[in-house]
């Protein structure tokens, strides 16, 4: 993954992330943040809020990107790579807009954006693309000049996040017991989302059942699996399931859920599963309570000997794939071509969101796309 260190015609990345809770009086002004014109009913929210609290109402993602942002910072210092690294959230503070208005007051002109979800959907690019819109409209009515902010491609197939996820299996797997550790199965967890929005995930060429969002995370555990295959000689059962619901029963979201799923593998006779989180960068709240909690507790219920592999955090060589893919899109601005790294079947993904990727309910400006306002 060698390339050049030059970073021009960009000056600048921004680290954007969904934001998470930091104590107890936090927890429900940011659930309202999330969920803000959907019409939760508070009960709900307090419901969700009770996850956070058992574990004191603070959520584990900011301060997992305050490393990531170190990592980041620290591995272009040593590489040479001329970039400074700021960090904005959708969902609390630091907030995209106050983090866009600092990147502006510094004078950078061309942002590149690294999103933490590896995935093509609504929630995990186009809306992050509306709160960048967002955010830049309000630094429009500041009157302050506003730096163009392209995002990098989706990175579910890099091979820095998935050789990564791969040693995080192998890891998981030892931790069985040698006599049911061959026939453990591999069940891939990632965030479900409504039928719908999978449905037109992507590009309009991929709106279909599933859409990208299954598609890339089948590529992905697919992906992997062949390379734990390959690294045990043990030619393991793998499939993709869900987690994490939080719609309302009566429209249709990804099945099977990640708990319906242990039982029904404990009642065919599974010796083991290993739980696989490809669709989370980091261990936040959905990982420690609905997979470390919630469907650890059922196998455990079921007497199913069951662990959870690692997400890729800061790994180096995750940081490295960022490195990668800044350096990768920052030669293609100059009008060069590079190598385009990319693991399974699918190949490299877009480096700008077409115009019909990804749509959601409402039609909304978004930045760092084909259809952007701000060019």
């Amino acid at each position: 993954m060698d390339r050049a260190t030059d970073a021009h015609p960009y000056d600048a990345l921004l680290l954007l992330s969904f934001g998470g809770p930091e104590g107890p009086d936090d927890v429900l002004p940011f659930l309202e943040n999330v969920t803000r014109g959907r019409g939760i009913p508070r009960e709900r929210l307090a419901e969700v809020g009770a996850h956070y609290h058992l574990f004191g109402g603070v959520s584990p993602i900011n301060e997992q990107n305050r490393t990531l942002l170190a990592a980041l910072r620290a591995d272009f210092a040593e590489h040479g790579v001329d970039l400074p690294v700021y960090w904005g959230n959708r969902n609390w503070a630091p907030y995209i807009t106050d983090t866009l208005r600092e990147i502006a007051a510094a004078g950078h002109r061309r942002v590149l954006t690294l999103a933490t979800s590896a995935y093509a959907s609504y929630s995990g690019c186009r809306q992050y693309r509306e709160d960048l819109a967002g955010a830049l409209a309000a630094l429009t009515a500041e009157g302050i000049e506003l730096p163009r902010i392209d995002k990098l491609r989706h990175y579910f197939n890099h091979p820095g996040f998935l050789d990564t996820m791969t040693d995080g299996v192998l890891t998981a797997l030892a931790e069985l017991p040698g006599e049911v550790r061959d026939g453990a199965h591999l069940v891939f967890t990632t965030h479900s989302i409504p039928d719908s929005a999978a449905d037109t995930s992507g590009p309009p060429a991929s709106h279909r059942a599933g859409g990208a969002y299954v598609a890339q995370h089948l590529d992905a555990a697919r992906t992997v699996a062949r390379a734990v295959h390959e690294a045990t000689g043990v030619d393991r059962p793998f499939e993709l399931v869900y987690q994490s619901r939080s719609g309302s029963p009566q429209i249709p979201w990804l099945e099977p859920d990640i708990v319906d799923r242990l039982r029904e593998l404990h009642g065919q006779g599974a010796p083991a599963v290993v739980m696989i989180p490809i669709g989370f960068v980091s261990d936040h709240m959905e990982v420690l309570y609905d997979l470390d909690t919630e469907a650890m507790t059922a196998a455990r219920e079921l007497g199913l000997p069951a662990v959870r592999s690692a997400t890729v955090g800061s790994d180096p060589r995750f940081v490295a794939a960022v490195r990668d893919l800044v350096l990768e899109r920052a030669a293609t601005e100059r009008g060069e071509s590079p190598a385009r790294c990319a693991l399974g079947d699918l190949g490299p993904s877009h480096d700008v969101c077409p115009v019909g990727c990804c749509p959601g309910r409402v039609a909304k400006p978004a930045a760092a796309g084909a259809d952007s306002p701000y060019a």
